[in-house]
C-alpha cells in the first residue's frame, strides 16, 4: 500500500487500501504502527472536517454520548468508537462517523490507532453515519454496497439536512446485499443496539422501549432545572412540604445517578469508599458541584475535593 510521507495532506488519487492478512502478519510491531500513523495522517484533512459543520460535529458527538452512557449504565459489554480509522485486509481504509463492535470491551484509556481486522479477529458490528452537507451518493449508495459486502450486520444513516433515518440489516451469516430496515411507528430497530433509531425535535434520537435516551448535557439540564423547581416549591406553604421533600430525594437520587454515570462516562474510577461517601450525600449543592466537576475533572480527588 503506498501512502503519503508522515504529516503530508493527501492529495486527489487512487484510495488507501489496507495489506493483505499475509502482508500485516510479515511486519514488525514498528512497522505496524508507521504504516498506521501513515493512514491517520493521510486521512486527516482539515478543510474536510470544516466542511462537516457544526452541525453534522454535534450530531455525531451527541450520538456517541448518549450511546456510551447508555452502556455504561446497562454494563453491556460493547466498543464504540467516533471517527476511527477501520482497516479490512486488501479493502479501501474508510473512518465511519460511529463504530460499534459487540463483547469488545471499552477500555479506559483505548491505545486504538484503528480497527485492524486481521489483529481484531473480527469485523464492525454497526456503522452509523451522519448525513448533512456531504456526499450522498456516498452514505445512500456506495456505503449501502460496500458495509454489505464486507459482512457488517448493520447500517444506519442519519440524514440531518432531511431528518429522515435510514436503516439497513443482512437478513443472514451469509448475505452480501442488505435488507431495508421498515420503520415501525417511524423508529428503525437496531438488533445489533437493543434500540430504536427516530427523528424527534430535528435530531437523531435512541429509544429503548418506550423511554428515551439521554446525554449528558439533557441530564444535566433536566436535573438542574428540577432542583430549581424544587428550591421555589420549597419556598411554599408548609402544606406542600411533605410532597416536596418526596420530589427532593427523587432529585437527589437522580443526581447521584447522573453523577456515577459521568464517572463511567469518563472512565474514572470510583472506589467503594468514594461510592458510599456519595451515595450518603444529602446536600443538593454538594452535588451538584460534584457532578459539574466529573465534566471535566481528571481524577476523583479533584472532583470530591471540597
Amino acid at each position: 500500500m503506498v501512502l503519503p510521507a508522515s504529516g503530508t495532506p493527501r492529495s486527489p488519487g487512487p484510495p488507501l487500501i489496507a495489506p493483505t492478512e499475509e502482508e500485516w502478519r510479515a511486519m514488525t510491531p514498528a512497522e505496524r504502527e508507521r504504516l498506521l500513523v501513515s493512514i491517520v495522517d493521510a486521512l486527516s484533512d482539515p478543510k474536510s472536517a470544516m466542511a462537516e459543520g457544526r452541525p453534522h460535529h454535534k450530531a455525531k458527538g451527541r450520538a456517541i454520548d448518549m450511546l456510551t452512557l447508555h452502556f455504561g449504565s446497562t454494563g453491556r459489554v460493547i466498543y464504540l468508537a467516533e471517527e476511527l480509522a477501520v482497516l479490512y485486509a486488501g479493502e479501501e481504509v474508510f473512518v465511519p462517523d460511529i463504530l460499534a463492535v459487540l463483547d469488545v470491551q471499552q477500555p479506559e484509556d483505548d491505545p486504538r490507532m484503528a480497527w485492524v481486522v486481521a489483529d481484531e479477529g473480527r469485523g464492525l458490528s454497526l456503522v452509523l453515519e451522519v448525513l448533512h452537507q456531504g456526499d450522498r451518493n456516498k452514505d445512500l449508495v456506495a456505503n449501502v454496497e460496500r458495509y454489505a459486502r464486507l459482512g457488517i450486520p448493520e447500517y444506519f444513516v442519519y440524514d440531518r439536512l432531511r431528518q429522515q433515518v435510514h436503516g439497513y440489516r443482512l437478513p443472514g451469516p451469509d448475505a452480501t446485499r442488505y435488507q431495508r430496515i421498515v420503520p415501525q411507528m417511524g423508529r428503525h430497530a437496531s438488533a445489533v443496539l437493543g434500540l430504536d433509531l427516530a427523528v424527534a425535535g430535528d435530531r437523531l434520537q435512541f429509544f429503548q422501549g418506550m423511554a428515551e435516551l439521554f446525554g449528558s448535557a439533557d441530564l444535566i439540564g433536566r436535573l438542574k432545572g428540577m432542583m430549581e423547581s424544587l428550591e421555589s416549591r420549597a419556598e411554599q406553604a408548609q402544606a406542600q412540604a411533605e410532597q416536596a421533600q418526596a420530589q427532593a430525594e427523587q432529585a437527589m437520587a437522580g443526581l447521584r445517578e447522573a453523577l456515577l454515570a459521568a464517572l463511567a462516562m469518563r472512565r474514572i474510577p470510583c472506589p467503594d469508599e468514594a461510592r458510599a461517601r456519595l451515595l450518603a450525600c444529602q446536600d443538593p449543592a454538594t452535588l451538584q458541584r460534584w457532578l459539574l466537576r466529573a465534566m471535566s475533572a481528571d481524577a476523583l480527588e479533584q472532583i470530591l475535593a471540597d
